[in-house]
């Protein structure tokens, strides 16, 4: 793995990690009953864009991962997904 790919790993993991982080804030904030229902409403609504957004994410990079390796080594054996890396480096 080239360090363009850890890179992009290594941002991904953090835009999930920030998400969970705000979904976490929302759920404490819901159980909190000293607040009106247009902000529960809000975050409620919040939480749903949150979670469209890592989905995004995921989906986003499972796009970056197969432009840059021509698979997704994740869902190959180690010794094929270098053979599939490494065949168009040969040719």
């Amino acid at each position: 793995m080239n360090l363009l790919l850890i890179g992009l790993t290594i941002g991904v993991l953090g835009k999930i990690m920030l998400g969970i982080a705000v979904l976490r804030v929302h759920l404490g904030i819901l159980h909190e009953h000293h607040i009106d229902n247009v902000v529960l409403r809000s975050i409620k609504r919040e939480q749903t864009v949150t979670l469209i957004g890592l989905l995004l994410i995921v989906v986003g990079y499972l796009f970056e991962m197969f432009f840059y390796t021509g698979t997704l080594s994740f869902l190959c054996e180690i010794a094929e997904c270098f053979i599939e890396i490494a065949a168009p480096a040969v040719q």
